[in-house]
């Protein structure tokens, strides 16, 4: 499916996503400039995510091979020596492996599915073939949709709050969790007959859902920078 578009300065990364047996843990992603040549991701490890988030600043350029670099200065020696040694490591990062982190924080936070579209079944997360969409009034409240990635905030319900829950349905954690609180953009559009969520954490983020129907859906398209100012803006 497609996952969207990541615009560069000299060229932009189309983005799609093939999912397995398990929908939420087994996702692949690929990259083309062309939508003819595709290119395979590896999945994104602590370490990569580490080095990115150290290295990578700026717009992407449209370069995979290209060499993000940050130089961190160590100090040794104890403070009652009059002079400290200083040793300078520099971290290098492709512009591949910062796709494959985006890509991995976008998905983690801001992938978008509304309550009863997946069903967790022996285990596994699949497409639920008996969802046929919230109602209107369901679909304008932010707590029927639902992050699709592992939960964070579920083990720390009460048991009252938990008892209130359906474990084959609401098992993701729900966007009305979120902070900072307005972080999302929820409106009704072509006439009120389509849901449109959209990030502010994110921007480019764009989700829809039609209401009493099953159809759903998100896409990223933007330049692959997170909105930090976002706290000061609400």
């Amino acid at each position: 499916m497609l996952w969207g578009k990541i615009f560069g300065i000299n060229a932009d990364y189309f983005i799609v996503q093939g999912r397995g047996e398990d929908e939420l843990k087994d996702k692949k992603n690929l990259y083309s400039f062309n939508c003819v040549d595709w290119f395979l991701l590896p999945p994104a490890t602590d370490a990569m995510i580490e080095e990115v988030s150290k290295a990578a600043q700026g717009r992407f350029m449209g370069d995979p091979s290209f060499k993000y670099e940050h130089v961190e200065t160590h100090r040794q020696g104890g403070e009652a020596e009059a002079a400290e040694e200083e040793d300078e490591v520099t971290i290098k990062v492709s512009e591949e492996e910062r796709l494959v982190v985006t890509i991995h924080q976008i998905d983690r936070e801001v992938s978008v599915v509304p309550r009863g579209a997946f069903i967790k079944s022996h285990g596994l997360i699949q497409t639920n073939r008996s969802f046929n969409g919230l109602s209107h009034s369901e679909a304008g409240k932010l707590h029927n949709f639902l992050h699709f990635t592992e939960p964070k905030n579920l083990k720390k319900k009460s048991i009252l709050e938990m008892a209130y829950l359906d474990p084959s349905i609401d098992f993701l954690d729900p966007l009305s969790d979120d902070t900072p609180k307005g972080s999302w953009s929820l409106q009704f559009e072509c006439g009120s007959n389509v849901c449109v969520l959209r990030s502010l954490l994110w921007l480019g983020l764009t989700f829809y859902h039609v209401p009493m129907a099953p159809q759903h859906g998100y896409i990223y398209m933007g330049d692959g920078t997170k909105n930090l100012d976002l706290p000061f803006m609400l």
